[in-house]
């Protein structure tokens, strides 16, 4: 199927690794040109290289999601380099955790970071002919899942923010949907350390999983594509979950 997405426009915050990383070299790979941020500048160079391999023009910059004028810089920069925008994908994450420290962190990085890219991106998104906006959640929003942690809260958040811009911005023809991983495998990733460090935790949940296994980077990308091509034109308000049957409520 050809998603229709060659010489379209991506910003991808979050993207030097793990599923946003997976997002930029799938969108790169169907010939989307790239913009992506990350805090770590070698981290951030290292995905430059490998997308700029794939042939397709890449700008990308070492910058903290958190902080609002470097994130608003960003996008504007990004879309200036691009010469326009057709996709947004919010990826990363301020961790996770119970203290008002790490509560902060996914506020400012999590929901604000997803706030001000759409704040920053909705007039460049406004003139192309299949703008989308794709938020990346998780599973840990729509079950209770390892405690009252502020990663599962604000997660939550993210997807009815979501719910609310699609409605908002269907007049200027701006889809917005959300990605909502469960447990997946990443190098380095999480579920890479608990498999390494916890074995018990990683048998349980993988156990939960009727499809006996754990996602990989690449079938989430899949999906972020796929919503973010023409192909998804008519698929606005969805929170897609991945999770080869890990959650257990039925959704109607």
């Amino acid at each position: 199927m050809d998603l229709g997405l060659k010489g379209r426009k991506a910003i991808i915050t979050g993207g030097s690794r793990g599923l946003g990383r997976a997002a930029a070299e799938t969108l790169a790979a169907e010939g989307c040109d790239i913009a992506i941020c990350s805090r770590g500048a070698e981290g951030v160079e290292t995905a430059k290289k490998s997308l700029e391999a794939k042939g397709v023009k890449v700008f990308a910059q070492a910058v903290d999601v958190g902080d609002k004028d470097a994130l608003e810089g960003f996008i504007a920069a990004a879309i200036e380099d691009l010469g326009g925008l057709d996709i947004l994908i919010s990826n990363p994450s301020g961790g996770n955790g119970v203290d008002e420290a790490a509560w902060k962190a996914n506020f400012d990085v999590d929901l604000m970071g997803a706030v001000r890219s759409v704040n920053a991106s909705v007039a460049a998104l406004s003139k192309s002919d299949s703008p989308s906006v794709t938020f990346i959640s998780s599973t840990a929003a729509v079950e209770t899942f390892m405690g009252p942690t502020s990663y599962n809260a604000i997660k939550a958040g993210l997807i009815t923010h979501a719910n609310g811009l699609s409605q908002a911005l269907a007049p200027k023809g701006i889809r917005v949907n959300t990605v909502s991983p469960g447990p997946i495998m990443v190098e380095g990733g999480s579920w890479d350390m608990i498999k390494t460090h916890n074995e018990g935790m990683y048998n349980a949940t993988v156990a939960q999983i009727p499809a006996g296994r754990l996602g990989t980077d690449q079938e989430v990308a899949d999906a972020i594509a796929f919503l973010s091509s023409p192909r998804s034109a008519f698929t606005t308000g969805v929170n897609f979950v991945i999770d080869g049957g890990f959650t257990k409520r039925v959704n109607f």
